[in-house]
């Protein structure tokens, strides 16, 4: 089956999720950046040893709240409601989260180093990995290699939807900096939405 991303598609699909769960999706990125915030404003009035806690602390609360958003977000588009067990079903799974985007910022790296175009690529080629890790419940590598797979012969779409996430989200921090509380999940529930689109024609 052919792999086709139509953005209007997807943007319609995304924008019916959000606003269906708008208050909660909304509500969990303002209150991550603010817990965000903290931490970050807390760092500069501890010792070493507490400022290496906090900012592990920080990546921590990150990678689960990444994990447990993604989860919240496949819900919205099945049309459930959002639940917040979904961070604690997810946290067993940081480690996959973690290792997969050390794994994709150098293999990325090393395509950016050999021209950018290459580097560019790979990143189109392996940015649905975090679904796949929350959907699958893959590894690191597998979730690589899963995104690979997925997206062979739509790199040119993928590509587009990135151009459209960018835009949405320069729209959202142009209004006032309170769109992008709105813009962010907007653009997230379209990358899901198109992972899935991508699995249903991979089949």
């Amino acid at each position: 089956m052919e792999r086709k991303l139509i953005i209007a598609d997807l943007l319609r699909k995304a924008w019916q999720s959000l606003t269906a769960q708008i208050w909660v999706l909304a509500g969990l990125m303002i209150g991550y950046t603010i817990i965000s915030l903290l931490l970050t404003c807390t760092m500069p009035y501890v010792s070493y040893p507490g400022r290496t806690a906090l900012g592990l602390a920080s990546t921590l609360f990150t990678l689960v709240f990444v994990l447990g958003y993604l989860k919240n977000l496949f819900q919205a588009l099945d049309g459930e409601e959002p639940q917040f067990s979904a961070y604690g079903q997810m946290s067993r799974k940081v480690f996959a989260l973690f290792f997969a985007y050390i794994f994709y910022w150098i293999i990325v790296g090393i395509g950016l180093v050999l021209l950018i175009v290459p580097g560019i690529y790979i990143g189109l080629r392996l940015v649905f990995a975090p679904q796949i890790i929350v959907e699958e419940n893959a590894g690191a590598i597998a979730s690589l290699r899963r995104s690979w797979e997925i997206t062979r012969g739509a790199t040119g779409q993928v590509f587009k939807l990135v151009l459209a996430g960018c835009g949405l989200l320069l729209l959202g921090n142009m209004a006032f900096g309170i769109g992008i509380f709105l813009a962010i999940p907007l653009v997230n529930l379209m990358m899901c939405a198109a992972y899935r689109r991508l699995i249903v024609s991979d089949q």
